[in-house]
């Protein structure tokens, strides 16, 4: 299994993009406590992917004491989106940093269509596929508020998720529409093991609670979302 990588690697002035062409590369979409960041942990385990998590990538930078990582984070504390040419000089460089994997889950990306086309236009192709999860506004607040009380995360406050949110749903729909005529669109529902796991710590359990081990076991990934990882991996 390839993990979850955020460490900081080399210029992406060292590599070519171009080595990306032979992977099988998959986007996973959707607003944030929608489950795909643990629904790709979890697809990564199982098909030997690494998961390119760009949430966790861009807290990690906002966190360094550098300007990119100031301007990072003034942006995110705001609920808007990092400058594209951020954004995929950390996700290049991340995915070339792992020569040995099988391929790419990219999580959270592309957040705006313009990324979508300069990531086609540096790579020299589009993904695999794309996966879209499907979850309802209210779902998904509620979820991401609870991860901001374990947490701790600044990102996570309510007044910044529904401005996450808006701007989600104002950004998705051209690049679904991008993909859409490409035929690489694949929409699935929110997992079970996220609405079960979520129940369970909203009604006072966590993690060390058993009911919560069993919410993940039982819906760990749906078998629609791993007949669609396996296409792309064929």
């Amino acid at each position: 299994m390839c993990q979850l990588h955020t460490q900081a690697s080399l210029p992406s002035s060292s590599r070519s993009p171009d080595l990306l062409k032979s992977y099988r590369i998959i986007f996973v979409m959707g607003g944030p406590g929608c489950g795909k960041g643990t629904q790709c942990e979890n697809m990564a385990a199982k098909y030997g992917f690494c998961h390119v998590g760009l949430g966790e990538l861009l807290r990690e930078e906002a966190n360094q004491a550098t300007v990119r990582g100031q301007l990072i984070r003034d942006i995110m504390l705001k609920g808007l989106l990092v400058p594209t040419g951020v954004i995929l000089d950390m996700v290049s460089d991340n995915m070339l940093s792992r020569p040995e994997s099988k391929g790419f889950l990219i999580d959270g990306f592309p957040r705006e269509l313009s990324q979508a086309k300069e990531f086609e236009r540096i790579v020299g192709r589009s993904p695999n596929i794309v996966i879209v999860f499907d979850c309802s506004t209210e779902t998904m607040i509620h979820r991401v508020l609870l991860r901001g009380q374990e947490e701790h995360r600044e990102d996570d406050a309510e007044d910044i998720v529904r401005q996450r949110l808006e701007t989600h749903y104002t950004l998705c729909e051209p690049i679904l529409a991008f993909y859409q005529q490409k035929n690489l669109l694949r929409n699935v529902g929110a997992p079970t093991a996220c609405v079960q796991a979520f129940t369970c710590k909203s009604e006072g359990g966590g993690r060390n609670d058993p009911n919560w081990a069993r919410a993940e076991e039982k819906g760990r990934v749906s078998a629609d979302i791993y007949r669609k990882v396996w296409m792309a991996a064929e």
